[in-house]
């Protein structure tokens, strides 16, 4: 019998459901194949130096001006299309007056993509095509893997034991995550326009990096990989016995915590290094990723869990215990 794992397509998965991973599929590898692209386009603009001869300065500048207008072909797409439900949760939220998760993510797109398509356009100024693509890319990756950890879930009394206790880790975990990304939003406000009275230049990828680390897309996953994990547990060849759930159910909790806290230490830690600019558009993409991976090893674990020998206190602790 095959091991569980807990992006494993449960066999009774509505059709409604089938073709909402389809279709983040398609748009989660689109992304990839233009992100590849766009950085590999992106490479001239790397060598550039203005201590290169004057003849092979030229050469490169009208190369960089060529690749240039290929990345903004290929990012559009990846804008419209790939990150749509980024844009339409964004929408969503903030027409019910709320900040979402979606909200600081649509913030970082648009404040990459704009600047980067008006220096193309004015053919002078820096682009961060690669970055915005990157972004989506892994961002895309991190939901995916989230929707698939949603998907995996069991039936039976155990699996609705597990559900119900989703149900009360959920509005602790939502709520850290809501203040967690209205104050880092603000930090990135402020701290951009700092440097914009200090360094112009530096401002954009101070601030693109700063709202790509204010997206809590790791702590979004916390609770979501745990219980998706203690479903697989449950479904495993050698299950866990009923008598046992919970058990498995403080165990989940304990992961869940420790995704959602240590998470939060990554960003926090994060924060005040790219505030200074030493962490990147694409650096901080890439720790998004990172992060977001984290988590859901860190999930897997349950998967290995033996019970212990005796129970602890019930009901178990939810995060905020």
């Amino acid at each position: 019998m095959r091991a569980p794992h807990i992006f494993a397509i449960p066999p009774d998965l509505p059709a409604a459901d089938r073709q909402q991973r389809r279709h983040m599929l398609a748009r989660l590898g689109l992304a990839w194949l233009a992100m590849m692209q766009v950085m590999m386009f992106a490479f001239p603009g790397y060598l550039r130096s203005t201590d290169m001869a004057p003849d092979s300065l030229a050469l490169l500048d009208r190369a960089i001006f060529l690749m240039n207008w290929i990345s903004l072909a290929l990012t559009v797409p990846v804008v419209l299309y790939c990150a749509w439900p980024v844009w339409n949760g964004a929408f969503n939220r903030m027409r019910e007056g709320l900040v979402g998760m979606d909200v600081p993510v649509a913030l970082g797109i648009a404040a990459a993509f704009v600047p980067s398509a008006y220096a193309t356009w004015a053919g002078h100024g820096d682009v961060y095509f690669d970055s915005v693509t990157m972004f989506v890319a892994f961002l895309l990756t991190a939901r995916y893997l989230e929707l698939c950890a949603r998907q995996s879930v069991g039936v039976g009394r155990a699996h609705r034991f597990i559900e119900q206790y989703r149900s009360a880790l959920s509005p602790y975990s939502n709520r850290i995550a809501f203040w967690f990304t209205v104050i880092q939003l603000s930090l990135a406000f402020g701290i951009g326009l700092i440097w914009f009275f200090y360094a112009p230049q530096r401002a954009i990828p101070v601030m693109v990096a700063l709202l790509v680390i204010s997206c809590p897309c790791a702590m979004a996953m916390a609770v979501p990989t745990a219980i998706a994990a203690a479903h697989a547990r449950l479904c495993a060849p050698a299950s866990v016995p009923e008598s046992e759930t919970y058990l498995l159910i403080q165990a989940t909790g304990r992961v869940a915590r420790q995704n959602l806290y240590g998470s939060m230490a990554w960003h926090l830690v994060l924060t005040p290094l790219a505030a200074v600019g030493w962490v990147t558009p694409w650096m901080a993409a890439a720790t998004m990723l990172l992060s977001s991976m984290a988590v859901a090893a860190n999930s897997t674990r349950l998967l290995q869990r033996r019970a212990p020998e005796r129970a602890g206190a019930w009901p178990p602790r939810l995060l905020g215990g």
